[in-house]
């Protein structure tokens, strides 16, 4: 199991990095403010879907590449089926079944 708030800090630093920017000149160019950023870099925060946007096109990345390591496996599915069980009985219920 993996800290996807950890995972994303690491992928922000990285790209911030490449990208040859601050927390301040990012935070500019995001409209996020650099506290943000900072508490996103650290793992203390999970970006909402419209500031993992900003961000992305702010250092000219894709939002897979700051998503990158990050997955998801589905938990095994139970699938439902009718099964053969008690009829309530329709007195009162204006049900003629004849």
């Amino acid at each position: 199991m993996i800290d996807i708030a950890a995972r994303f800090g690491d992928n922000l630093i990285r790209s911030r990095k490449e990208a040859d920017l601050s927390q301040d000149e990012l935070s500019v160019r995001a409209s996020v403010h650099r506290t943000e950023i900072s508490q996103l870099e650290r793992g203390l925060r999970i970006a909402r879907i419209d500031t993992l946007v900003k961000l992305a096109d702010s250092l000219e990345v894709s939002p897979a590449e700051l998503l990158e390591g990050i997955g998801w496996e589905p938990g095994a599915q139970r699938t439902g089926s009718f099964k053969e069980g008690k009829t309530p009985p329709n007195e009162g219920r204006g049900l003629d079944h004849r």
